[in-house]
């Protein structure tokens, strides 16, 4: 095909666009000081992946409030407190559970929170959580499973290699 500048093209056919869903979700990565031992608290989700909370936006939420939400709901944990903003991310799947095979855009929005040194992790299998442990700082960017994640747990982990040393 030998387009000129400004002359326009035209397909024989137009391009068949797949109805995709847009989703709003925020999560949270929490950490706590044990020990004199940092650790993040990582869950196994229900792809079997370890991966940190997160869930959609409700109704009148905004992004910090789902995302402190989803963090306690999933992890069981009673208390977290609000540090910092991570980043975004932006996924593209199919999603096989609840709208099986629909292709699925979604924004998730993460957050750094800290927890008590004593908190104890009770994931909530009611919220498709089935195990959850706390990750020493050092082995946190190794056992995280998705590629996608890798900017906001490098950030995280610099965070809290910082409030380390402060």
């Amino acid at each position: 095909m030998n387009l000129k500048k400004g002359k326009q093209s035209k397909l024989s056919k137009p391009l068949k666009r797949e109805p995709v869903s847009r989703e709003l979700s925020a999560g949270g990565m929490v950490f706590r000081r044990s020990g004199g031992t940092l650790s993040f608290a990582m869950m196994k989700d229900s792809y079997g992946k370890w991966t940190f909370p997160k869930g959609h936006v409700e109704e009148g939420e905004d992004v910090e409030e789902a995302a402190a939400r989803e963090t306690l709901e999933e992890l069981g944990l009673q208390e977290i407190r609000l540090l910092d903003y991570l980043g975004k991310i932006d996924i593209w799947f199919r999603d096989k559970f609840h709208k099986k095979g629909q292709l699925i855009h979604k924004d998730i929005h993460y957050y750094l929170f800290e927890a008590g040194e004593r908190s104890e992790l009770r994931p909530d299998p009611g919220e498709h959580v089935y195990e959850a442990k706390w990750v020493p700082l050092s082995k946190v960017e190794k056992i995280s499973s998705y590629p996608d994640m890798v900017p906001i747990v490098k950030k995280a982990v610099e965070l809290v290699k910082m409030l380390k040393k402060g």
